[in-house]
C-alpha cells in the first residue's frame, strides 16, 4: 500500500500563465505506476485527464498542445458559488 509520501513529483510540475490566468500543472505517480497529470485552477478547481503517460514529458506535452488547441480558459472551471445554467 503507498500513501502521500510514495508519491513522485515531476520536475516538470508548475504555475502556467497564459492570457493572463494561472494553472497549476500537477504530474505525479506512485513507484508501479505511469504518470498522471492534473491541473488546478485559480478556484481550486482540479482537472486529471484520463489514463496514465509513460514520460512525465509526455503529460506536459499533451497539457500545452491543449493549451495551443483550446485556450487556458478551458482549463479553468466556475468560480465558487457561481451557478452553472
Amino acid at each position: 500500500m503507498y500513501d502521500e509520501h510514495d508519491l513522485i513529483e515531476s520536475p516538470l510540475q508548475q504555475k502556467y500563465t497564459s492570457e493572463g490566468k494561472t494553472v497549476e500543472v500537477c504530474i505525479y505517480r506512485l513507484p508501479d505506476t505511469g504518470w498522471t497529470l492534473e491541473i488546478v485552477d485559480e478556484y481550486n478547481n482540479s482537472t486529471i485527464f484520463d489514463g496514465e503517460f509513460e514520460s512525465d514529458q509526455e503529460a506536459f506535452d499533451l497539457f500545452l498542445k491543449e493549451v495551443e488547441q483550446e485556450g487556458i480558459e478551458s482549463m479553468i472551471g466556475p468560480k465558487p458559488g457561481s451557478s452553472l445554467h
